[in-house]
């Protein structure tokens, strides 16, 4: 089990450690529904440094990523970033990531922790062009400092104007006292706020200072457990779960992130995917009844037939009822369509909704 430059402090809090993609992460502290609403209303901070980091450097970096990536990178300017993925050759995914144009000639990739291993073999199996690529998940850290408070708790920690900012956009710049920090306004929570990037021997620094400017705010840490309750509200796919090695981003419901203003891995079928249409789609659905959704758990039809199974699910703390994502026939993917969800033997009603879940 790897620990991140931070578990100390976590466990020297009362963190619940568990094991998550090879690492030792904290899954919560106060519990999941406190932390949930601490970054819905006011700011938490989590550490993410368990995902991975790519920088690609020279003439050809653009090149390669427009080869193995779905998303069209040739629109970056420097300062911003991209949500895209990674396409295999059989329909499915190898992984989703962000691409950050950190100046020409040079890109961040920031990949998934469970896939750092196979994301950089696939990519490296494609560089025929060239492209210098280093490995960096090892020697980074990540903070991801969620919420609507955010810009003004952290806004003392900075020399740039942080409102400033736009979504999916970044600035190098000082941060709690540390030079060239990567302050990104990305997250996975829907909530607003920033993603930190910092060398491991930096980010304890940043840790503190982050929480002493925050104190006046009550900020808090926050767990893997409510960072799933929050990006599941907003519908955003996780890996492994709702995208997966055999999942198209088109059934995903990723066609926004699917460009095909160039060629790709396995573009031409992703192509003929959309012109044509899919059997099945990614849906969102909220219980009518009650009930609390899990992942695997069956989807049926009003007939009792087996015609998905949950991908995602959980109790959502914002709505007070239970909502999940899942795979369903497409003539059931329309908005209000009646799913039932199968809890112990029960058929449990269900109706798809419009994503995201969580309206603010």
């Amino acid at each position: 089990m790897k620990n991140t430059a931070l578990t100390h402090i976590h466990e020297s809090l009362g963190a619940k450690m568990v094991p998550f993609a090879g690492y030792n992460m904290p899954v919560q502290y106060e519990g999941v529904n406190i932390e949930h609403e601490t970054v819905r209303s006011g700011v938490g901070v989590f550490d993410v440094s368990h995902m991975g980091e790519f920088l690609l450097t020279g003439p050809n970096a653009l090149a390669l990523i427009q080869k193995v990536t779905s998303n069209d990178a040739a629109t970056l300017t420097v300062g911003r970033a991209q949500y895209s993925c990674l396409p295999n050759n059989n329909g499915g995914i190898v992984d989703d990531l962000i691409v950050y144009k950190i100046k020409d000639e040079q890109y961040l990739l920031v990949v998934n922790a469970s896939n750092i291993d196979k994301d950089w073999e696939w990519i490296s199996k494609h560089n025929d062009l060239g492209v210098d690529m280093k490995n960096l998940s090892d020697d980074y850290s990540l903070l991801a400092i969620q919420g609507p408070k955010a810009v003004e708790a952290m806004q003392a920690l900075t020399s740039i104007d942080l409102s400033a900012i736009k979504y999916y956009h970044f600035e190098v710049a000082d941060f709690a006292g540390i030079e060239h920090v990567i302050i990104s306004a990305t997250g996975y929570t829907g909530s607003g706020g920033f993603e930190i990037y910092a060398k491991n021997t930096e980010i304890e620094q940043i840790w503190n200072k982050v929480f002493e400017a925050g104190a006046s705010f009550v900020i808090k840490p926050i767990g893997l457990a409510a960072r799933d309750t929050l990006r599941l509200e907003m519908g955003f796919c996780l890996y492994g779960n709702d995208i997966n090695d055999t999942t198209s981003p088109i059934e995903a419901g990723l066609g926004w992130i699917t460009k095909f203003t160039k060629d790709f891995t396995n573009s031409e079928a992703l192509k003929k995917q959309k012109e044509e249409g899919v059997s099945r789609k990614l849906v969102g659905f909220e219980l009518t009844e009650r009930g609390i959704p899990r992942h695997d758990y069956e989807i049926v039809n009003a007939a009792g037939e087996v015609i998905g199974i949950v991908t995602s699910g959980t109790q959502s703390p914002s709505l007070g009822k239970g909502i999940g994502l899942g795979y369903v026939p497409t003539e059931l993917a329309t908005e209000g369509s009646e799913i039932f969800i199968r809890i112990r033997k029960n058929d449990v009603a269900a109706k798809v909704v419009k994503l995201p879940f969580y309206k603010k």
